[in-house]
């Protein structure tokens, strides 16, 4: 069950795993091998982790990683609703993230109309409706908006410094 994969796997671990994947959303170094956990896994230990930096890893993850949309359908259902709301939520912004910086379709939505929201054009006003609904659902009362561009403007800053880097 997820629990077990998540509960048996380190902080650390999920930051080196994150790094392996060019995911360089929190401190850390590339390690020297390549990706050791299968994506369902390491999704379901990002949502499932007590640290809201990991949880929110998620966001840049699937900016990354497009592909790995497949393994969100495929594992959200393993989740508690708690976790399965988180990741749901977290998935959804980061396919108005992309869309407002990269103009791109790589992620589909495939979640809005589950969570309640009917999005229009404007990236910005779908991550705002999103906001709005995560907090309702949630209960919790935290600046939603703010955490996804927080996600955003760390994960866009990373892209823009390995563009000039790469020349």
């Amino acid at each position: 069950m997820a629990t077990n994969t998540a509960s048996s796997v380190t902080n650390d671990q999920l930051v080196s795993e994150l790094w392996a994947q060019d995911v360089r959303f929190i401190l850390g170094k590339k390690p020297d091998h390549p990706p050791t956990m299968k994506p369902e896994d390491l999704i379901i230990s990002l949502a499932e982790n007590r640290e809201a930096r990991l949880q929110l890893s998620l966001i840049p993850l699937f900016l990354c990683h497009p592909e790995f949309s497949k393994y969100v359908s495929a594992t959200v259902h393993e989740l508690d609703p708690t976790h399965r709301l988180l990741l749901e939520c977290f998935y959804t912004a980061a396919v108005w993230i992309e869309r407002k910086y990269l103009s791109r379709n790589q992620l589909p939505d495939l979640y809005s109309s589950e969570l309640g929201i009917t999005p229009g054009e404007d990236p910005e006003k779908n991550l705002i409706s999103l906001s709005i609904r995560q907090k309702v659902l949630s209960g919790q009362s935290i600046n939603w908006l703010a955490t996804y561009q927080h996600a955003a403007d760390v994960w866009y800053k990373d892209l823009e410094l390995h563009k000039v880097y790469r020349g």
